[in-house]
């Protein structure tokens, strides 16, 4: 009986061993995933609050914008559709950043790309937006900050609407 258990013991101790020793290493983040995936975490914060504030700090003058709904937006009117203070929850996960110019010395711009899971109130004439949405930005360095240059909004499910 005492030696049936010290084998159980022993194979559960190697398979949590091999288990452990197959998990993946989380890659250390750069300091420009760093600044850049805090900036979009910002961005969202602002998103929920409709923050005008942030909005003009952040965003370059050409600022574009395409919505879930695929159309363009640019200037005032894109600045318009960012901020939703109707916003419920917009809970990002997977965010990987994407260098432009990797190979270049100094990095100038650079995309922030993630999903997302979007509750939003439903709106008068319309049906609550989809769910699952996928977003990428284009961040592009001015002076010693980075500045918003781009932002989309992509269903990722059509059968959410």
């Amino acid at each position: 009986m005492k030696a049936g258990l010290v084998i159980c013991a022993i194979f559960l101790l190697a398979s949590v061993v091999l288990g452990a020793a197959q998990a993946p290493v989380a890659k250390a983040l750069s300091p420009l995933e760093q600044t850049l995936i805090a900036s979009e975490k910002s961005l969202i914060e602002a998103k929920k609050k409709d923050d005008g504030e942030f909005f003009k700090r952040t965003l370059s003058e050409d600022f574009a914008l395409v919505g879930v709904d695929g159309e363009l937006h640019q200037q005032q009117e894109a600045v318009d559709e960012l901020g939703d203070s109707g916003l419920l929850e917009l809970t990002a996960y997977d965010i990987k950043v994407v260098a432009v110019s990797e190979n270049a010395a100094i990095v100038t711009a650079a995309i922030v790309t993630y999903d997302a899971v979007v509750r939003k109130a439903p709106e008068e004439d319309q049906g609550p937006p989809p769910r699952y949405q996928h977003f990428s930005s284009v961040w592009v360095k001015q002076g010693d900050g980075w500045k918003l240059k781009f932002h989309q909004a992509t269903a990722a499910h059509w059968g959410d609407w």
